[in-house]
């Protein structure tokens, strides 16, 4: 959905909130500050609701630029939420980690294939996680 010229700033910050609560599969309350307000009312509400790309497909580009930056901090949370939204699961995750290592380098490959294992390991205790 593209941002309506006629849509109201509350609007616009209950699509980008709706729009989060959908690529990470559980409900974020609206947090005050100039920084949450770009994330939900830019980045969720106009980047990841445009048209073109699934969120499964922004989600595969996410984990490729966050793997080639060995930012698996944040890629723990995006394979979470891959998990959760049953977008992708452990057999595939594994097989991006292992496509990765000879794109981004196999340290970094192999530590995705690292965090997967982890993430997948605490769903398994915790499915609501």
């Amino acid at each position: 959905m593209s941002t309506d010229e006629h849509e109201s700033a509350a609007e616009r910050r209950q699509r980008g909130l709706r729009k989060m609560t959908e690529v990470y599969g559980w409900e974020l309350p609206d947090v005050p500050g100039a920084y949450f307000a770009v994330t939900v009312d830019h980045l969720f509400a106009d980047i990841w609701s445009r048209p073109g790309l699934s969120i499964r497909d922004r989600r595969l580009l996410l984990l490729g630029a966050l793997t080639a930056q060995g930012l698996f901090d944040i890629a723990e949370i995006q394979i979470g939420a891959a998990l959760r939204n049953a977008e992708l699961d452990e057999q595939q995750l594994r097989e991006i980690a292992l496509f990765l290592c000879h794109y981004v380098g196999w340290p970094a490959g192999t530590t995705l294939d690292g965090v997967v294992g982890k993430v997948v390991a605490r769903q398994q205790k915790s499915p609501r996680q």
